[in-house]
């Protein structure tokens, strides 16, 4: 070969090379956009229940229509595949590929999980939500699932929940003695402070329970859920505010390697399509809840009463030493109770002038539920 000639070839050559790379390249792209992937989604609620159960099956829909069908979820109700409190345990160990929960339910395995479902007297939906997405909590969350083989994505909350069905009228903290009661996370420990016996059942068990006499008093979302569980056939005194759970922050749970296989674009729209529901969960029991407490009431004769002062006071003054305890409970423990304290602390502030001083000026006349 001329020596002239040698630059002309090298050019020629890498040319080709970088050719082939890219036509390698488009091929692995087209391959990956054709792979299908078949997901199930295992959750602790009853198939399709209203709001809480809904948020699955939006996500799954979304999901198949953004993907063009290239990643279908199969969605179960709690105990379908796994009864609802081995939800965690199903997603971590491959059973299935995702899972829709709340995080207060793996204390056992992760104590600090209950920082970022509900805290007693502390943050709500649009707090956490701040907190979560722009205040470091995500990042905490995943940390702490990090040794379980699972990441984590908030999808959905239920709003400031109410404070309980009770089968007889609590006028004190002595009437609160020896009533045994299904709260879960922070909020139940806080009430066996208070003389409560605390007993853990899916939601599925609830309304049995507490007709036949195993419970005296639950606690499980709202009025739309309330309702559609038939609660108020079972109980007649129905009690606010919601301290023990100024909303939970529902969660999706993914497997590790399954989201890892995911090409890229297929992960971006699972995680598009978790944030859609995060929104229209919350967005939707602020609607319902609205219509749902006035058919309780007017058409159920529900008797709607406000939790006493002193029933909260000692709740709040033993919440406090709970969430203390928890935050003492592991060096991450620390750190995430340090965020999400600080974070309290500045939005606390900011709404104190804002969204306090609106309602404040809203209702002038304050509490005039009853």
């Amino acid at each position: 070969m001329n020596v002239k000639t040698l630059p002309v070839a090298i050019a020629m050559t890498t040319a080709m090379s970088a050719g082939l790379l890219a036509v390698s390249s488009l091929d692995n792209h087209a391959q990956a956009q054709e792979e299908e992937f078949r997901w199930k989604m295992v959750t602790s609620w009853p198939k399709n229940f209203p709001g809480v159960g809904q948020g699955p099956e939006r996500l799954a829909e979304l999901v198949d229509e953004m993907s063009d069908g290239r990643l279908t979820i199969e969605v179960f109700g709690a105990g379908q595949l796994v009864p609802g409190f081995e939800v965690f345990d199903a997603v971590a160990d491959g059973t299935a590929e995702l899972g829709h929960s709340a995080s207060y339910y793996w204390k056992g395995k992760a104590p600090a999980a209950q920082f970022f479902a509900a805290v007693p007297f502390g943050m709500n939906a649009q707090e956490m939500n701040a907190w979560l997405h722009f205040g470091g909590g995500m990042e905490l969350w995943n940390e702490l699932y990090d040794d379980f083989g699972v990441d984590v994505l908030v999808a959905g909350a239920s709003g400031v929940q109410m404070g309980g069905w009770y089968n007889k009228e609590i006028n004190s903290v002595d009437d609160l003695d020896g009533l045994k009661m299904r709260m879960p996370g922070l909020g139940g420990e806080v009430m066996n402070r208070m003389g409560v016996a605390i007993v853990n059942m899916p939601g599925g068990e609830i309304f049995t329970s507490l007709q036949s006499g195993a419970i005296d008093a639950t606690e499980w979302i709202g009025p739309y859920n309330d309702l559609a569980f038939g609660l108020h056939q079972a109980a007649d005194y129905y009690y606010y505010p919601g301290w023990h759970e100024p909303t939970v922050m529902f969660e999706a749970i993914v497997n590790e390697e399954a989201m890892a296989e995911l090409p890229a674009d297929l992960q971006a729209i699972l995680t598009t399509a978790v944030r859609d529901v995060n929104a229209n969960v919350l967005d939707e029991y602020t609607a319902r809840n609205n219509d749902a407490l006035v058919t309780l009431v007017n058409e159920h004769d529900v008797e709607l009463r406000r939790i006493p002062d002193d029933v909260l006071a000692q709740a709040r003054e033993h919440s406090e030493d709970v969430v203390a305890e928890l935050a003492e409970s592991s060096e991450l423990a620390t750190r995430i109770y340090e965020s999400y304290s600080a974070f309290q602390d500045k939005v606390e502030d900011y709404h104190a002038i804002s969204e306090q001083a609106y309602y404040n000026a809203r209702n002038p006349e304050g509490d005039n539920a009853e």
